[in-house]
């Protein structure tokens, strides 16, 4: 069986969109992570962050792009597609994107304390589960870092507490 290129091109276009994404959410006063799902080369599904607006604490980008993408696909396997997200995914959104089967999951911002593919733990690499996901990280890092420093630096401005910041 032959290997899929990797067009890193490619990763940088699609994860602009993840990006403009994550602008969305910013400008929502969400916290800034932006995801867009990509199938034979189309974008399918594109989402941000929602937690606040819809009251929903499982209302991440990657899970709302996730519903889309299925709706678009017309099954739950998303295995032919390839999830783009501004940041690194958290236990929640690493569990469902392995029982989607994603081919492939490629982020920006990389989190130490609580990212889920490969920074505090890796859930999307786990060798007990029914699937593996190939990991690309650091596509476009600075960007995807930048806007949620920026965010985070407001918000501390405005008087707020990191608790009511966490993701």
């Amino acid at each position: 069986m032959d290997e899929p290129i990797i067009d890193l091109q490619s990763d940088a276009h699609f994860m602009g969109e993840a990006l403009r994404q994550a602008a969305r959410a910013y400008e929502a006063e969400e916290v800034p992570v932006g995801a867009v799902v990509v199938r034979e080369g189309r974008i399918i599904a594109r989402a941000f962050n929602q937690v606040e607006l819809l009251k929903d604490a499982t209302a991440h980008a990657e899970m709302l792009a996730i519903t889309q993408a299925e709706g678009a696909v017309g099954d739950w396997r998303l295995n032919d597609c390839t999830l783009y997200v501004t940041k690194e995914p958290c236990p929640m959104c690493a569990g469902a994107i392995v029982h989607v089967r994603f081919g492939r999951v490629v982020f920006g911002a990389s989190d130490a304390k609580g990212g889920a593919a490969g920074g505090a733990l890796n859930l999307l690499q786990f060798p007990g589960l029914n699937h593996r996901c190939e990991i690309t990280s650091g596509v476009r890092g600075e960007e995807c870092a930048a806007l949620l420093k920026s965010f985070f630096a407001a918000k501390r401005q405005a008087g707020k507490t990191n608790g009511e910041l966490a993701e």
